[in-house]
């Protein structure tokens, strides 16, 4: 099989994904956590054909970035669920900045305490290197698998997608959420040594309604009759600030953020 990577034609054998691609070709490295296959941001699992054009990403690129951020979310709510197995998700995208997952608590309030104890349960999922696996499923399978996991929020997120739409899930060890992806190949993210650890900050916010995912615009509103979330947002604790500066927090600077 002919495929181009990073500007260089190869012809690669017994390779399927692009990861096998790469492999075979003898350019892959420990940095690359991403590509894009014909200008599309791919996980480095996803399926190569003949004649695809490949650019691999690493964390110095700005889509290799937010996969690799994207999949910290997905840690953070692994960690959440596995300290408070009750706890409802929402949605836990990247952002230009870092990540974050809202996630619905019922009567619980976090302390110090408890986001220091989470982060110690990110740390530990990723020295687990649990690998990340994708799957699809058809409407009424993925409605089934969410609501026999309890996420009521994830149930109504499908019933927003359009009908012909390709519904998608990403599985680590005990932890499967649903996610148009991509992520990159194992939790082992702190191999990188890109981030020095994680810091979580956690905001409560009132939802109001969830929007397509691929829009990515959350409505927040302070309305005494909408459903009080966390969000529980993810950043790199040096030389880090959110826009704007500000130290300080207020629902306005959430939204701000929500909303870049």
């Amino acid at each position: 099989m002919n495929v181009r990577i990073n500007a260089i034609d190869y012809s690669v054998e017994n390779a399927s994904t692009v990861f096998e691609a790469a492999s075979a070709a003898g350019v892959v490295a420990r940095e690359h956590i991403a590509a894009k296959v014909n200008g599309v941001v791919s996980a480095m699992s996803a399926p190569v054909k003949e004649g695809d054009e490949i650019v691999l990403l690493t964390f110095a690129d700005e889509e290799g970035k937010k996969v690799y951020r994207h999949t910290a979310s997905h840690i953070l709510a692994q960690a959440v669920k596995r300290l408070y197995p009750e706890a409802k998700l929402t949605i836990g995208p990247a952002t230009d900045k870092g990540f974050y997952y809202d996630v619905d608590l019922g009567d619980t309030k976090l302390t110090d305490e408890d986001l220091a104890a989470i982060e110690k349960e990110m740390k530990k999922i990723t020295k687990e290197n649990l690998p990340i696996k994708a799957f699809t499923l058809p409407r009424d399978e993925a409605i089934a698998l969410m609501e026999s996991r309890g996420e009521k929020y994830k149930v109504e997120h499908i019933g927003d997608l359009a009908e012909d739409a390709i519904i998608s899930f990403y599985q680590q060890g005990d932890y499967l959420d649903m996610c148009v992806g991509p992520h990159i190949r194992y939790t082992k993210a702190e191999a990188l040594e890109v981030y020095a650890g994680y810091d979580v900050a956690v905001h409560t916010v009132n939802h109001l309604s969830l929007k397509n995912e691929t829009d990515r615009k959350v409505a927040y509103e302070i309305n005494q009759d909408a459903k009080v979330l966390m969000s529980m947002y993810g950043y790199i604790p040096v030389g880090m600030a959110w826009p704007g500066g500000d130290t300080e927090w207020n629902e306005q600077n959430i939204v701000t953020i929500l909303e870049t």
